[in-house]
């Protein structure tokens, strides 16, 4: 590892990160959801992004060097929840559970992805979850680096490839050959895990696109810099969008939501598809969940 970092620095390449070079580039997908359209031209200056989704062990170092708590494991605001008891608002996070569905679990967080019982011991190698976008912007500052515009990710995800519906091309789905660790099965009822994983895989378990980024479709949904609106691509600059100026989500006007991309092992070819390289989803700055993590750029040559 020390080698390879040293190589990085003589080279003048960030360790563990990607060159993606300028270019134009059709964003959106008049096939998909209303929120995907309309197609339009977009430009971007080029930009350096992580190989990999940021791993449970790149996360520790960063709490070790910081003593950061994520919001996971802060207490609750009772003014944020008006009418639930005190004794009820307690840190935690919400988990998915096989044939159930989503539940908030007291003391689950990063370290306990699916509460107290749980542990990354043998997951140091797997994305960090149950980061709110909050915890993420801190861990990219702390870096050096931000999070991906919408636009950036995208791109990134395409790998080159023009018109492209997933980021390994536009073969579906394979049980029989994994393209990315998603969702095999009836969801939400039973997951088959043909693929080998229930929940999140090692970064890098599967190949990588043609820009040599991992898991960018599938094993966990990623942070992006923009807020989320359904309308932003009417209104979309056409140089390094950065999105709208505030979010707007008529599912829940009140609660602000920023942009997550790429999909994640929850989702499935008969339900979301999430991971095709067009598809948007929202989520509150504060929200941690157990298939969101995230992966940094940096815009600096």
């Amino acid at each position: 590892m020390i080698s390879i970092i040293l190589a990085a620095a003589i080279s003048g390449t960030p360790a563990g990160m990607v060159w993606i070079p300028s270019g134009t580039f059709k964003m959106g997908s008049n096939s998909g959801l209303s929120d995907e359209s309309p197609v339009h031209p977009v430009s971007l200056s080029g930009f350096w992004i992580d190989k990999y989704e940021v791993t449970n062990q790149q996360f520790e170092t960063f709490v070790k060097a910081t003593g950061y708590k994520t919001i996971a494991e802060r207490p609750l605001n009772p003014k944020d929840f008006p009418g639930v008891p005190k004794s009820k608002l307690v840190p935690g996070a919400l988990v998915f559970v096989e044939g159930k569905g989503w539940d908030y679990v007291p003391g689950a967080y990063w370290r306990h992805p699916s509460g107290p019982k749980s542990n990354i011991v043998k997951k140091m190698s797997h994305p960090v979850v149950q980061v709110a976008w909050d915890d993420a912007m801190a861990y990219a500052q702390w870096a050096g680096k931000t999070l991906p515009t919408e636009a950036q990710y995208e791109f990134a995800a395409r790998g080159g490839k023009t018109g492209a519906e997933y980021s390994w091309g536009n073969e579906p789905p394979n049980t029989k050959r994994p393209q990315a660790n998603i969702w095999q099965g009836r969801f939400p009822v039973k997951n088959d895990n043909t693929d080998g994983f229930a929940s999140t895989s090692p970064v890098g378990t599967f190949k990588p696109n043609s820009y040599g980024l991992f898991d960018i479709g599938g094993n966990v949904w990623e942070w992006c810099l923009d807020w989320y609106r359904p309308d932003s691509y009417s209104h979309s600059e056409k140089m390094n969008p950065k999105g709208p100026k505030n979010s707007y989500d008529p599912d829940e006007p009140n609660v602000p939501k920023h942009v997550v991309r790429g999909g994640s092992f929850l989702c499935a070819d008969c339900y979301c598809k999430g991971y095709r390289v067009t598809a948007r989803m929202k989520s509150s700055a504060d929200t941690g969940l157990c298939h969101t993590g995230f992966r940094c750029v940096s815009n600096s040559k």
